[in-house]
């Protein structure tokens, strides 16, 4: 598995579209407003990866009682793959309970299950659904971002920081701002995540303040030249109703 796109070729594959489901918000200070509920959703992503054939990803959260389950996944002709996360949102808290990963290259793949001790933050799938959820409830600029980590599909911690873009006037960054996508026109905050460790790496996402977990589009550069982008391209959301 790729951690937030920046893994390609082979055993990585499946993890591309996948991954960028990957991050446990830490140490941020809430606005007093309350952040949005779940809604159960449908989405489908047009997945570009340089070098690789496009392929689309089908994205559902659907409500399973007391939880909730997050499932990504994709299939295209040389590989195919899958993530699921069950999670628990208690008021503004969200807690992961499982992780479900797997890929195929070529006939050749592996699985990993990580399950509620395995995980002390969250995992990315969870994690993904949380920080679309803060996005722009919290102070985190880009002068001052904030410190976020999650774990991977194996269980280990990986660390990024993470700011919301100021798309508006250059005045609030919390300001949603309108872009057109292939599924249509969307109200959106714009959320950068930069690895601590490789800080010439970008990943720029598009979420929608009102739908936690679906996300618009997404952008991941490497030394400046875009590396993979996914693309909202069918939205269903829960109910019939639209954003």
């Amino acid at each position: 598995m790729a951690n937030v796109f920046a893994r390609k070729p082979n055993r990585t594959l499946a993890g591309i579209g996948l991954s960028l489901a990957a991050f446990w918000l830490s140490g941020m200070t809430l606005a007093a407003d309350t952040l949005k509920d779940p809604r159960p959703f449908e989405a489908q992503y047009r997945l570009e990866v340089r070098g690789w054939p496009g392929a689309t990803i089908t994205h559902r959260l659907t409500n399973e009682g007391n939880h909730w389950l997050s499932d990504m996944r994709f299939s295209i002709t040389v590989a195919r793959g899958q993530e699921f996360s069950r999670f628990a949102v208690n008021g503004d808290e969200t807690q992961a309970l499982l992780f479900n990963s797997s890929y195929s290259v070529l006939g050749i793949g592996d699985s990993y299950k990580l399950n509620e001790n395995d995980i002390p933050s969250l995992d990315r799938q969870t994690a993904l659904f949380d920080l679309s959820r803060r996005a722009g409830h919290e102070n985190c600029t880009e002068s001052s971002p904030c410190e976020i980590e999650f774990v991977d599909q194996k269980g280990r911690d990986e660390h990024f920081q993470y700011y919301v873009n100021d798309t508006v006037n250059n005045t609030n960054a919390n300001a949603p701002e309108t872009i057109h996508v292939p599924a249509g026109e969307f109200e959106a905050l714009q959320v950068s995540l930069i690895d601590i460790e490789k800080p010439d790496r970008l990943l720029q996402l598009h979420f929608h303040p009102d739908w936690p977990g679906l996300i618009l589009s997404a952008v991941y550069q490497k030394e400046g030249n875009r590396e993979t982008q996914l693309t909202l391209t069918n939205f269903n959301p829960g109910g019939g109703m639209t954003p």
